[in-house]
């Protein structure tokens, strides 16, 4: 199957598609650039780098853009951002948009992914939340009743019918072989959910749930799919005044 198709009465032998290929699957020939996809992993940047618009990725619904100059974010705002943000666990019960969650999902998909896989998936939790939610519950207490036995932390621990998602209208699951590929895309969506106003919690106990629970994947019509995090998304109900303090980051120049 072909994957790269050059355009050479546009291509102009530049070489810059070369020397970005990561699979080393073009090289020039005769002043052009040639592609023979053997090693293609479709990640793109030839097609991103090209300055004559000469190279097109084969195999994708959605168009590229066209952009003069990268976005950068402001580092003073990013840093802000980080240092203010907080990990929500109380929620308001207004729901979250369409829009908004679409942009969510988008912010996760364009997330890079190793050799460019491309493999994480997600699931919007809304209609069976409360049914999740229960099966969680009621599995997890079980659990957690047996190890307050043996973990003295755990004894103040209580679950309710809102331990998982403490009342938040939305729930997305990330789904992946790759740990490391999901984890960016949940960082991206995290980010995303924050820019639009809204709080998320990391819910690594309802994670939890899903890989051992056959009851919650059938409900949730997961089979191979790995699940690896599970961000709880809604309007925060409870306003933060200053930062949470952290340990000096240990850090070695070698």
């Amino acid at each position: 199957m072909e994957k790269i198709v050059i355009d050479s009465a546009k291509c102009v032998g530049c070489g810059l598609c070369v020397k970005d290929c990561v699979g080393f699957d073009i090289k020039i020939e005769n002043g052009k650039a040639v592609a023979n996809g053997d090693s293609c992993i479709r990640c793109g940047h030839c097609e991103a780098v090209c300055p004559n618009s000469a190279v097109k990725v084969l195999g994708y619904e959605n168009s590229v853009e066209e952009f003069t100059e990268q976005t950068r974010l402001n580092p003073d705002e990013l840093m802000a951002a980080i240092k203010t943000r907080r990990t929500i666990r109380q929620f308001t019960e207004e729901a979250v948009s369409e829009d908004i969650i679409e942009k969510i999902i988008e912010a996760g998909r364009l997330a890079p992914t190793g050799t460019n896989s491309q493999g994480t998936s997600y699931v919007v939790i809304q209609k069976t939340k409360a049914e999740c939610e229960k099966i969680s519950v009621k599995m997890f207490g079980s659990l957690l009743r047996f190890g307050q036995k043996f973990i003295p932390q755990l004894k103040s621990m209580k679950i309710d019918d809102n331990f998982f998602f403490k009342k938040a209208p939305l729930v997305i699951l990330v789904l992946g072989n790759d740990k490391v590929s999901a984890s960016l895309a949940a960082q991206n969506m995290a980010f995303m959910a924050e820019a639009c106003g809204l709080g998320v919690l990391f819910s690594g106990f309802f994670t939890m749930c899903v890989r051992f629970s056959k009851k919650i994947k059938k409900l949730l019509g997961i089979k191979k799919e790995k699940p690896v995090i599970t961000l709880v998304i809604g309007h925060s109900a409870v306003k933060y005044k200053r930062t949470a303090n952290r340990n000096t980051a240990v850090v070695k120049y070698l």
